[in-house]
């Protein structure tokens, strides 16, 4: 893949610390309210099926809206896409804080997901355009870093705003959050143009999405999701059951995502460096992913869960920069927006597949047999991720 003709700029770390800012805002978001649902669902006396679709409706409209808000940075400009993501995400918080309604939590969340759809894909296609391809796994591995950091720290603040001051003292803090990464942003991200394009027809689009170069990274951050999703939400559970305090176990969730927030910037280097392929990067870390949750099958607690909360904070941590700097690597600097919404679609159905699976397993079975049974499909995807023939082109030079 040829690079763009005229990079806007070599971006330094005043330009892309708000564009991982904006990472943070999407992660932080969504988990410092689903970790507090639960008490939400008591508070309210909904139902079981409410309590699911309200996890559930943030990550839906992300689903549906990424594409499409990835396609509109391509035609318009990612910049104005990411401003006015983050705007209508303040917007969304502030309503809700403003209503003072529990009832909207609902709607709120559905209206937080779309503003993260348009300004999340954005944030990506500009981390890729404003840095030479010889950083793109340095800046992916920053970027991912904060993603996870807002994994790692929303359940954690989330709980804490909310047993200070309720919801209202949650969204107050997400407002001004996303307000505070706005400023920012509009401040020191500079203009980057949207670029002449082809006509695309359906067929292309399809190709394209098809290829290899987009299909392994793609499969690459699903499976690591889902391993992601899975220790977060069923390592709590094996400890639980061994008798272990919730302090213990939110403990142990916070080793899984250290790790991963401590691994990619790591690994993002090394990818650039030329010391990690993307085939090796990619594989390994699904490997590590699913050698982690075979671990809190078969090892019993305390030793297993800590072996997979890292081993799958290292496995998606290794995995993740290095899937996106290939898709950066590999995409026309004209169709990165769409691309990115299109791989981050792959990244929800892995968030809400991996637990979902495991679920299901588990209900017929054991949830130690419903763990190995994801460890075998990463090893599967692994697998496959090997057999489907990559190119990766060659370093792009910055003017």
């Amino acid at each position: 893949m040829t690079a763009e003709p005229n990079p806007p700029t070599r971006a330094d770390r005043r330009v892309l610390l708000p564009l991982y800012s904006a990472g943070f805002v999407t992660a932080f978001g969504a988990h410092s309210i689903a970790a507090s649902l639960g008490v939400y669902a008591g508070q309210q006396q909904v139902s079981l099926l409410t309590l699911g679709l309200l996890l559930a409706v943030y990550d839906g409209a992300e689903v549906i809206l990424k594409p499409v808000f990835g396609s509109l940075a391509d035609r318009i400009g990612p910049r104005p896409v990411l401003l006015g993501g983050l705007l209508a995400f303040a917007a969304a918080s502030a309503v809700f804080l403003l209503a003072g309604n529990p009832a909207l939590l609902g709607a709120t969340r559905l209206a937080q997901g779309a503003a993260a759809a348009a300004f999340s894909p954005a944030a990506g296609a500009m981390v890729a355009r404003l840095s030479p391809g010889k950083r793109h796994g340095r800046v992916f591995g920053g970027y991912g870093a904060f993603k996870s950091a807002g994994y790692a720290l929303g359940p954690v603040l989330g709980g804490l705003l909310i047993s200070t001051g309720g919801y209202t003292l949650l969204f107050a803090a997400l407002a001004g959050l996303a307000l505070l990464v706005t400023g920012w942003a509009a401040a020191a991200v500079p203009t980057v143009p949207a670029l002449p394009r082809q006509r695309q027809t359906v067929l292309d689009l399809t190709r394209r999405l098809r290829a290899a170069n987009f299909l392994r990274p793609t499969l690459t951050l699903a499976a690591a999701t889902a391993a992601l999703a899975t220790g977060v939400g069923f390592l709590p559970v094996i400890g639980t059951h061994a008798g272990m305090t919730p302090v213990i176990t939110g403990a142990v969730v916070s080793l899984l995502a250290l790790t991963a927030v401590v691994v990619q910037p790591f690994a993002g280097r090394a990818r650039d460096a030329g010391t990690l392929s993307d085939q090796l990067g990619m594989t390994a870390g699904i490997g590590m992913a699913a050698a982690g949750l075979f671990a809190a099958a078969v090892i019993p607690p305390v030793g297993g869960i800590l072996i997979a909360a890292v081993l799958i904070g290292a496995g998606t941590g290794l995995a993740t920069p290095v899937a996106f700097a290939h898709l950066a690597g590999t995409t026309p600097p004209e169709r990165l927006g769409q691309t990115m919404g299109a791989a981050e679609v792959g990244r929800e159905l892995g968030d809400a597949g991996g637990p979902l699976f495991v679920g299901a397993v588990a209900a017929a079975l054991t949830l130690g047999w419903g763990l190995a049974a994801l460890a075998l499909a990463l090893t599967l995807i692994a697998v496959l991720a090997v057999r489907i023939p990559a190119h990766r082109p060659p370093p792009t030079v910055p003017r």
